[in-house]
């Protein structure tokens, strides 16, 4: 029986790495890693070989032998356990955390996996969660940006979201976190077609208008079917002293792009 997969795994969440971050590391496709945790593949040798360099243990080892179970054997004699899985464990069983105020993060480097793993809660678990102490009980997620379509608000910024489960609870103007099929997770202001009527376009209620703050990004449509998620934007967390960088060619284009849209509008009201 080889335990390649378990321990790969094992060896995994002793490090708080998503499946993503582990592919990172050892430079293969995030499917081979599910396929190989969930025992569908066999690593190939090169991949073993590469696992048991990094992680200092060798091939016998890593194919024969359960990891997690020599890992609770050393801990027991030394009278501690302080492995990944205890730890989460004990989190989740502390009653002074309550659970409606964790939030879950949601790095860059997860952000591709979250996609297919933003509704399973084995997926879900393995990424690490936060508590702030002035969010009322509710549905939280916290996802990491990055790109300058956003600014003032800088790449990097963390967004903590509300879940909202209907179309109907969207707010002209104000910002979202979008997960959809076509765009994966973006950070932008959603246009409701209502607004867009009063403005004389035209009305389609299975697109929605996602506009961001930089106007050198053109507005763009998608379409509410292809949409899996939303989160209102709650909060905002970016890194002290961070600022928005704006060079001359962008402030330039910005100068433009509002002389256009002025154009455009003493058009329409004539």
């Amino acid at each position: 029986m080889s335990y390649a997969g378990k321990n790969l795994k094992y060896i995994r969440k002793q490090r708080e790495w998503t499946q993503e971050e582990m592919a990172n590391q050892l430079q293969i496709k995030r499917s081979l890693v599910g396929a190989y945790e969930e025992e569908r593949a066999e690593p190939r040798l090169e991949v073993m070989e590469t696992i048991c360099a990094k992680f200092s243990i060798s091939l016998e080892e890593f194919l024969f032998q359960d990891l997690a179970l020599l890992s609770a054997n050393d801990a027991d004699s030394n009278g501690s356990n302080n492995s990944y899985m205890e730890r989460r464990r004990a989190l989740k069983s502390d009653k002074s955390i309550s659970l409606a105020s964790m939030v879950t993060f949601v790095p860059v480097k997860a952000a591709a996996g979250y996609l297919t793993g933003y509704a399973d809660p084995e997926f879900l678990d393995e990424l690490n969660t936060f508590t702030l102490p002035m969010l009322a009980p509710g549905d939280y997620r916290a996802f990491e940006i990055l790109g300058d379509s956003m600014l003032p608000t800088p790449s990097g910024s963390v967004i903590v979201g509300e879940k909202v489960e209907s179309f109907k609870e969207v707010k002209n103007s104000n910002t979202y976190i979008v997960v959809s099929n076509a765009d994966g997770v973006v950070y932008k202001r959603i246009i409701t077609n209502d607004d867009r009527a009063k403005e004389g376009n035209e009305h389609n209620e299975n697109k929605l208008t996602l506009l961001s703050d930089n106007p050198l990004y053109e507005p763009y449509q998608v379409n509410a079917t292809d949409i899996v998620e939303i989160w209102k934007a709650v909060y905002i967390i970016q890194k002290a002293g961070a600022q928005p960088m704006w060079n001359v060619d962008q402030l330039a284009g910005v100068v433009n792009n509002l002389q256009d849209q002025i154009t455009s509008l003493k058009k329409k009201l004539n």
